[in-house]
C-alpha cells in the first residue's frame, strides 16, 4: 500500500497518473461502518480492475476548531489506521493534513481541486460523510458539484443485527469503551480493539505477590478502555501471549497520582523494559476492588487469572473480519 502525504494546497505531481475508485471519510477506528464504505468501493474497483485509493486526514478536523477542550482520544492512532486500511486491501492512501486552510474550500473547489485531481472515477463515502460545511457539503449535494466527471456512490448507515436502529459509528464505540464495554466495541469495530504502548519501570509490588506486571506507558491521545480488570493478548518481539490487564489507581496500596496499565503476561518470565508492546483488548472481568491486604488481593487476582484464561480460549473459536 502507498501512502501519500499531502499539506494543502495538492502537489500534483504527487498524485499517480491513472484513474481510481476513491473512499473518502476520516475513519477513527475502522470500524464495521467504515469496512462497509471501504469494501463497497473495493467491489467497485475490482469490477473495473482499478486501484483502490482513500482519501483520509492525520489528525481529527474537530482539533482545528477546539472542539474537545478536554482532548481527543483516538480509535486508532494514524499508524493503527494505515495497517487496518491495508489489511482491507487499499492500494493507495492520500493521508491530508486537515488545516483551516484546506477546510475553507468550497465543496465545488474540493471536487475540482482534490477529487478530480485524484483521477477518481468513482467517489465511495457513508450517508453522513461531509466534505465542508454540513448542511451544504453533503453526499446527497455531491452528485451536482460532481457535474458528470465521476460516478458518487452513498453507502447506507451500518446497523449491527441486534441493534438494526443503532448506526455504528465511533462516537458510540469510544464510549463503549471509556465506559469498559470491549467485547461490545469489538462487534461494533470488527476486531478486537487494540492500543499500543512502552513497556516502563512502576513499583514492582506485582513481582512480590507472585503475579509480575508490565507497566505500559499509552501514548497520549490514544483511547484506554474505562478502570477495571480485563482478559488481553499483548504482542512481544512479534509473538501474542496471554494475559490479564488492570487499569486503574492501585487503591488498595493507596490511591496512586494518576492512572496505570498493569498487564500480568500468563506463562511468561522475561525483562521486557524498554519494549514497545501491542495490546489486544478481549473482555471486561470486573471493576477496580479496594482489597483489605495482600492475601485478599493474590486470592482475587487468581480468580481473575483463571476467568481471562477461559474467556481467551472461548475467543480463540471466533473469527473476525480484522486483526
Amino acid at each position: 500500500m502507498r501512502v501519500i502525504k499531502i499539506h494543502h494546497p495538492l502537489d500534483k505531481s504527487l498524485v499517480p497518473a491513472g484513474p481510481v475508485v476513491l473512499a473518502m471519510g476520516f475513519f477513527d477506528g475502522v470500524h464495521r461502518g467504515h469496512q462497509a464504505v471501504i469494501g463497497t468501493a473495493k467491489r467497485i474497483a475490482k469490477q473495473r480492475g482499478l486501484p483502490l485509493a482513500v482519501l483520509t486526514y492525520d489528525h481529527a478536523p474537530g482539533i482545528v476548531y477546539h472542539q474537545y477542550p478536554d482532548g481527543f482520544d483516538y480509535l486508532s492512532t494514524t499508524k493503527r489506521k494505515l495497517e487496518l486500511l491495508e489489511e482491507l486491501g487499499v492500494d493507495l492512501v492520500y493521508l491530508v493534513s486537515f488545516t483551516s486552510a484546506y477546510a475553507s474550500l468550497t465543496p465545488a473547489d474540493f471536487v475540482a481541486d482534490y477529487l478530480r485531481a485524484f483521477h477518481s472515477q468513482v467517489v465511495v463515502a457513508g450517508f453522513d460523510h461531509t466534505y465542508g460545511t454540513k448542511d451544504v457539503a453533503t453526499m446527497e449535494r455531491l452528485p451536482k458539484y460532481a457535474a458528470g466527471q465521476f460516478e458518487v456512490v452513498t453507502v447506507p448507515k451500518f446497523t449491527l443485527a441486534d441493534q438494526p436502529d443503532v448506526k455504528v459509528g465511533s462516537r458510540q464505540i469510544r464510549q463503549l469503551i471509556a465506559t469498559g464495554q470491549v467485547g461490545a466495541a469489538n462487534d461494533a469495530l470488527g476486531y478486537r480493539y487494540q492500543t499500543s504502548g512502552l513497556v516502563v519501570h512502576g513499583l514492582a509490588r506485582g513481582r512480590t505477590l507472585g503475579f509480575p506486571t508490565a507497566n505500559i506507558e499509552a501514548p497520549e491521545n490514544e483511547l484506554l478502555p474505562g478502570i477495571g480488570v480485563y482478559a488481553v493478548t499483548v504482542q512481544v518481539g512479534g509473538h501474542w501471549y496471554g494475559g490479564m490487564a488492570s487499569v486503574g489507581h492501585n487503591i488498595t496500596f493507596g490511591k496512586a497520582a494518576k492512572l496505570t496499565v498493569e498487564i500480568y503476561l500468563f506463562d511468561f518470565r522475561r525483562m521486557i523494559y524498554g519494549e514497545e508492546v501491542k495490546v489486544r483488548w478481549y473482555q471486561y472481568i470486573r471493576g477496580e476492588e479496594k482489597f483489605a491486604g495482600a492475601d485478599e488481593l493474590v486470592a482475587q487476582m487468581k480468580h481473575d487469572e483463571a476467568n481471562a484464561r477461559q474467556i481467551l480460549a472461548r475467543a480463540q473459536q471466533t473469527n473476525w473480519p480484522l486483526q
